[in-house]
């Protein structure tokens, strides 16, 4: 409207103009009169001829003219109209709510000519909603039609105040603007961007589990074959995706294929799993191989570093795994079967000398496990205690909250000479402490959020985990000691080997020995799960120690609330597919409910035919779930859907803003989506 009224504006002067020119001269030829008398009659004359030949060509061309501006204009809008009406991108314009108004050629043809008859542009282009026609001034809509993608850019198009009441356009009251809508062809810059992401390299890692026990189970005239064997297998399968497959030491590989072959090795979960276990030449047990994509980095480097970081994941997970790292996002593949104990103590060994190195170069060390500490987290933290003191270096274990099953065992320690001096602190006087010469310990949990401080971990400037349970995404970063093994049955079994190497002065007092124990005797369920040969020859250690094994018992007995809140949740247990136990336990008048929710799902593993066990307690706001399993199926995968992790026969999670029956719902929706997608 505006514009209108400026060429309007622009009109009017250029016809004008003359006018004025006209009076100019006439006041001039008067002024001349003062001047001289000829020259003003003079003036007038002119200025007289001018007035006249001025007010005839005005009156003559002026409908003239106005005549051919108006044919112009009709001229010039009609070759603007077939200008857009032919061109080459498809556009429209809708009214507010998706009727089609106008369109051109491109956009009939786009449409198969349905535009014409039916003129609602919503049926036809499903993907845009009533909803994205109300924005603000533009919005871009990616979608696809007839097998094409295209970019639709929508403009609002508010027409002029005294056009909204106009009949012929029937504006809605509601939505009182036109829509303009251009479709953007990009089929073909979609498919050459497919083609650039397919062609990228991937890179990865395939390592050999258990090597060296697999070779030791095989005569020596078959080891040969079986080593060949398992080459032509991982070497076969990926020549397939016109892969290449180099073995960089006798147990691992490198493997380089195109990205486009990667989806299918994620829709099929890495079946080269499975394939590898059925190689069987006279060994006991199943090959498994552990393996690590890297894909998605900024250069093929980027691709290794990924790489390496997702094989050690896959290892500290327990092997018998696939895992991709694509930038921030991991992928989870297999790791269903138990993780295979290794009898070789070599690492320990390495472990404990690269501790004692670390403890020679630190005067302090404040040793921490997870939130809520259990016997096992209390039991490891007491072995790294006595390493430290044993360097004549001053330790602290951190414990924020004593629950009922570590209480007993606390009050012996707070009456020992060793432990009187400020040896238990709270994370306030922790973080007092902390300076460069000290070292952070970690035990029973790689897992930075759910450590009894997380702010010391960029406190620290050492840091050392020792840790059982299988890693998730989610780990502590850049520790200078690393020593996680999900084969180990506890935290408390790593710690005594490390004690058997680290010094060979180090000799356990009667109830640091026993609380070890205990701390692999809960964890372990009294060496009825998850246990190996390293476990037994640590509990025969700590025996020989001093460990009194009647008294570790003792200090386990039940109160009588938890005892009949461990009743009152075995009697509510239901039985789902058959084969899992699901229940719920009181946490009222329970001095620490997620301790008994645990000991419950330990017990449910004792009905016929049940495979898992689920037990859940509403406490501090939050749904706590502890899950156990018999080892024929991986608990901890379930927990990780649910946002939780743990080893493969003892897990657990935690639920907010959700109720109980909601919790199990969740679970059982998880099982059986996992239990049909092959995952368990």
């Amino acid at each position: 409207m505006k514009n209108r009224i400026k060429v309007h504006k622009r009109l009017n002067l250029y016809f004008t103009w003359p006018l004025i020119v006209i009076a100019f001269f006439a006041a001039l030829a008067i002024g001349l009169f003062f001047v001289s008398i000829n020259a003003g009659i003079v003036a007038i004359i002119c200025t007289a001829v001018y007035a006249v030949a001025v007010i005839i060509i005005h009156l003559v061309n002026r409908k003239k003219m106005v005549h051919e501006l108006v044919e112009f204009a009709e001229e010039y809008s009609q070759v603007q109209g077939e200008f857009i009406k032919d061109l080459v991108i498809p556009y429209g314009i809708l009214d507010g709510y998706g009727q089609l108004l106008w369109m051109n050629t491109r956009m009939a043809e786009i449409t198969d000519n349905k535009l014409r008859e039916n003129r609602s542009f919503l049926s036809e282009f499903k993907d845009i909603t009533l909803e994205d026609l109300d924005f603000e001034t533009e919005k871009v809509i990616n979608l696809v039609h007839n097998d094409k993608n295209y970019r639709v850019e929508l403009k609002k198009l508010i027409p002029p105040e005294d056009f909204k009441g106009n009949k012929v356009l029937n504006l809605n009251v509601d939505r009182p603007y036109f829509v303009a809508v251009y479709f953007f062809d990009e089929t073909q810059m979609k498919k050459m961007q497919k083609e650039i992401v397919d062609q990228q390299m991937v890179t990865g890692l395939i390592y050999l589990d258990n090597y060296e026990e697999i070779l030791n189970e095989v005569e020596d005239v078959r080891r040969a074959l079986l080593i060949g064997l398992l080459d032509r297998k991982i070497t076969g399968y990926f020549f397939e995706m016109d892969g290449i497959v180099r073995k960089l030491e006798k147990d691992r590989y490198f493997i380089a294929f195109k990205r486009q072959y990667l989806s299918g090795l994620q829709s099929n979960k890495f079946e080269i799993l499975d394939e590898i276990k059925e190689v069987n030449l006279g060994n006991d047990n199943p090959v498994t191989i552990s393996i690590g994509i890297g894909v998605g980095g900024s250069g093929y480097n980027q691709n290794c570093d990924f790489a390496r970081a997702a094989i050690d994941l896959a290892l500290g997970r327990g092997g018998d795994q696939a895992v991709v790292k694509e930038g921030e996002k991991i992928y989870y593949y297999g790791g269903k079967s138990k993780s295979v104990e290794k009898n070789t103590k070599v690492k320990a060994r390495v472990k404990a000398h690269a501790l004692k190195q670390i403890l020679l170069e630190k005067d302090k060390v404040i040793i921490m496990g997870h939130r809520v500490g259990d016997i096992d987290s209390f039991g490891a933290s007491i072995g790294l205690f006595k390493a430290a003191k044993a360097y004549g270096k001053r330790a602290y274990i951190i414990i924020n909250e004593t629950t009922t099953t570590v209480k007993p065992i606390i009050e012996l320690f707070n009456s020992d000479e060793d432990y009187l001096n400020d040896t238990f602190i709270d994370e306030e006087r922790a973080k007092e402490l902390i300076d460069e010469t000290t070292v952070l310990a970690v035990v029973d949990t790689s897992k930075p959020e759910i450590v009894e401080c997380p702010e010391l971990l960029s406190l620290a400037k050492s840091i050392v985990v020792v840790d059982h349970h299988r890693q998730s995404s989610s780990i502590i970063e850049n520790p200078v000691l690393s020593y996680i093994e999900p084969f180990a049955s506890s935290a408390s079994e790593m710690v005594t080997e490390l004690l058997q190497y680290v010094s060979d002065s180090i000799k356990l007092k009667k109830i640091e020995a026993e609380a070890l124990y205990a701390g692999i005797l809960i964890d372990t369920n009294y060496f009825s799960t998850n246990t190996g040969v390293r476990t037994f020859e640590a509990a025969a250690y700590l025996k020989k120690m001093g460990a009194d094994i009647t008294r570790v018992r003792e200090l386990f007995r039940d109160d009588l609330s938890d005892f009949k809140a461990k009743a009152e949740a075995i009697t509510k247990a239901e039985i789902f597919d058959d084969q899992f136990a699901i229940t719920e336990c009181p946490s009222e008048d329970i001095e620490s409910p997620t301790v008994v929710v645990a000991q419950t799902a330990n017990d449910l593993l004792s009905i016929n035919n049940v495979k898992a066990s689920f037990v859940l307690t509403d406490y501090n706001n939050k749904i706590y779930i502890s899950a156990r399993s018999t080892g024929e199926l991986n608990v901890q995968l379930v927990m990780e859907r649910i946002g939780g992790g743990g080893h493969m026969n003892t897990a657990g999670a935690q639920l907010s803003n959700c109720t109980i029956n909601e919790a199990k719902r969740i679970i059982k929706e998880t099982v059986n989506k996992m239990m049909e997608e092959g995952d368990l």
